[in-house]
């Protein structure tokens, strides 16, 4: 990987399955709760909803499976049941490798679908969050990725032009919500071994 440093003025990192391995611990919280209530939700479909904040994904969900369900509650369910599985969490090596080399060098922040109390205990748990100028999450803005908006905020909290920062992203619609925003984006799936 080039000198980013000289490329770019700022880095902005998505957290969950780019600087934290929690996908995994996600799904295992995720298959957990939703079996108590009789919804499907496949590893596929998942992923393919990496960065979409908890309460979207039970509303949609419960929806196109004609249930009911208070998706606040289950989300906290939900989040509760991660938090117990934590520590299991790892970091993504390639990623920490990158964030540690530069985070005296350029500002950087976080932009992830995670609540903050669920962010702060992550990159608590990880070591990392004094690295961070600034991390935005689900609850810090309107609306989730796919849309630019976490990008634009996270990049404004760390003084950045947002065509001045590289994003780390690992799901599609993350990667397009940095684009919207105006970002070059690594897909952190081509960084690991």
């Amino acid at each position: 990987m080039n000198n980013l440093q000289n490329d770019y003025d700022g880095l902005i990192f998505d957290m969950d399955g780019t600087l934290a391995d929690t996908m995994p611990t996600h799904f295992i919280a995720w298959s957990k709760t939703f079996k108590k209530y009789g919804i499907d939700f496949s590893e596929d479909r998942f992923y393919a909803l990496g960065g979409v904040p908890a309460e979207a994904i039970i509303t949609m969900l419960a929806k196109e499976q004609g249930q009911t369900i208070d998706a606040v509650a289950v989300a906290i369910e939900k989040e509760k049941l991660f938090e117990f599985l934590l520590g299991e969490v790892q970091p993504v090596k390639e990623v920490k490798a990158i964030a540690q080399r530069y985070r005296e060098l350029l500002p950087m922040a976080v932009a992830t679908g995670s609540p903050m109390w669920v962010a702060e205990k992550i990159l608590t748990a990880l070591g990392m969050r004094d690295w961070f100028g600034a991390v935005v999450t689900a609850d810090c803005i309107k609306n989730p990725k796919p849309a630019p908006d976490i990008y634009m905020k996270a990049a404004r909290l760390i003084g950045v032009d947002p065509q001045r920062c590289h994003a780390f992203e690992d799901t599609e619609l993350g990667m397009q919500a940095a684009f919207s925003a105006g970002m070059a984006v690594i897909n952190i799936n081509t960084l690991r071994l």
